[in-house]
């Protein structure tokens, strides 16, 4: 399919070309349907790839990492600490532990309640960060030597973290590829209404083709290869201007991090050469059908 599509690409042919309208609304209505399609393909691609990028960084991030609450009045805060991170370093399976200080928990909480919290005034619990090692430790037996030796602590594996990042990061992929569905199929009908619309302003020229001995397939490939071509044109302007405006989009660090990894990285910059391919295949594949399909009702 691609290397027919790309044969009528570059094999032109004179007398045939003479039968499809070189300029008007079937011109321009294609070529603007390709791009505009391929210009929201590329934005798709990009928003589609950040997402699921971003949401399986964080799911890594979190998978590696735990934490443990310890709630315990002030005056017993220091000893509960203390036993909590003896046991996590005994425990096999954790690479390190570490209680955060107070101006790390303030600045955890600085999103919600701003810079300005009085944390000493809050009876705030103390939070203990641990890294699991690569061969991961017993979660459930952590819980219960826990609830033995620091009824006050609680080990807080992120399982409820990870699991909706790993089904957003999911769904964003679906989403984007029922997005580029949608939008191949949208193009697809409108070089079909543009195909159909040409085929039939031209009937007449058909007709007098037909008694001079030109055969349907003839008359066919020529619509097939101007509407084809005018495809591959549109959708690579548009390839080209979405590409470039995802180029401008914020840096990671003008975007303040929320917008980390937003774009294409390394070679998915090339992924958007393949779109106006994709495009003349699907022109090719409407123009030939519409292109057939019209012609037997001319008979």
């Amino acid at each position: 399919m691609l290397r027919t599509a790309l044969s009528l690409l570059g094999r032109g042919d004179r007398q045939a070309d003479r039968v499809v309208p070189p300029s008007g609304h079937t011109a321009w209505l294609t070529s603007f349907t390709a791009g505009a399609m391929t210009f929201l393909a590329v934005f798709a691609l990009a928003l589609s790839l950040a997402s699921g990028r971003l949401a399986d960084r964080w799911s890594e991030a979190l998978a590696r990492t735990a934490t443990v609450r310890i709630s315990a009045p002030p005056d017993q805060m220091e000893m509960q600490t203390r036993v909590v991170l003896d046991i996590l370093l005994s425990t096999p399976g954790i690479a390190s532990a570490r209680a955060l200080t107070d101006d790390e928990q303030k600045k955890l909480l600085e999103p919600w309640f701003g810079p300005d919290l009085p944390l000493e005034a809050l009876p705030m619990p103390r939070l203990i960060e641990l890294t699991e090692a690569p061969e991961g430790y017993d979660g459930e037996g952590l819980r219960k030597r826990l609830a033995g030796e620091a009824p006050g602590a609680v080990l807080d594996d992120h399982t409820r973290w990870r699991r909706p990042l790993a089904s957003a990061a999911a769904r964003l992929r679906l989403l984007g590829i029922v997005s580029i569905a949608l939008i191949g199929g949208t193009m697809a009908a409108m070089i079909t209404l543009a195909a159909n619309a040409a085929l039939a302003a031209n009937s007449q020229v058909i007709e007098v083709l037909r008694l001079v001995g030109a055969h349907d397939g003839y008359i066919a490939r020529a619509f097939v290869r101007r509407f084809t071509l005018r495809a591959f044109t549109g959708a690579l302007a548009g390839a080209a201007a979405g590409t470039l405006g995802v180029a401008l989009l914020p840096s990671t660090d003008a975007a303040g991090g929320f917008l980390t990894g937003l774009g294409f990285t390394g070679w998915w910059w090339f992924l958007p050469l393949a779109l106006p391919l994709i495009a003349a295949i699907v022109a090719f594949v409407a123009t030939r059908h519409a292109a057939l399909t019209k012609l037997r009702e001319l008979m």
